[in-house]
């Protein structure tokens, strides 16, 4: 005689009811989405007046328009290539090359992101040479320019196939270029 073993389903309801419980949660109507389908706009805050007596923060630098620094031009003279249109974000702009090659991109940064960049570039050990006679301190690498005028930062970065020492002579004479410009 053959024996048949039913399992019982009560594991499969519980399973499911898990299931349900948590496809249910994530539609809360408290959470909807924005109604136009794009991401929120970030907040922009703006210094407070000072309180008690304190005097109030520093007023922040003026934002320079990295675009501005180095025209699509002086962008396609140093990658040695046709390149696409400016990309602006936030505190960069990116020119890139044609989809059809060759690899090239030139990016400038400015601010913070331009100073961060140096910073990890000397942690990693890159060697990073004194670029004299350039703002008020500046630096070139095989790859990219860092220049700081009046406290405000700039780097400009190459991304090319070729062999990196012919790139710092016309980073070197880029950067002099851009430090006259802010």
């Amino acid at each position: 005689m053959r024996r048949i073993h039913i399992r019982p389903a009560v594991p499969l309801i519980g399973l499911t009811a898990l299931v349900v419980v948590g496809l249910l949660g994530c539609g809360r109507p408290d959470s909807a989405p924005p109604s136009s389908g794009a991401l929120p706009e970030p907040a922009v805050t703006t210094a407070a007046a000072a309180t008690d007596g304190e005097p109030s923060a520093p007023p922040s630098r003026p934002t320079i328009d990295p675009c501005s620094l180095v025209s699509r031009s002086e962008a396609e003279r140093l990658a040695g290539t046709r390149l696409e249109d400016t990309v602006p974000v936030r505190e960069t702009c990116t020119y890139t090359g044609p989809v059809t090659g060759p690899t090239a991109q030139v990016e400038v940064f400015v601010g913070d992101g331009a100073k961060k960049f140096l910073d990890i570039e000397r942690e990693l050990g890159h060697e990073l040479r004194p670029l004299a006679g350039v703002g008020d301190e500046a630096y070139v690498s095989f790859e990219a320019v860092w220049v700081n005028k009046s406290g405000q930062w700039v780097s400009i970065r190459l991304v090319r196939l070729n062999d990196p020492a012919e790139n710092r002579k016309p980073l070197e004479d880029l950067a002099r270029t851009v430090a006259t410009r802010f």
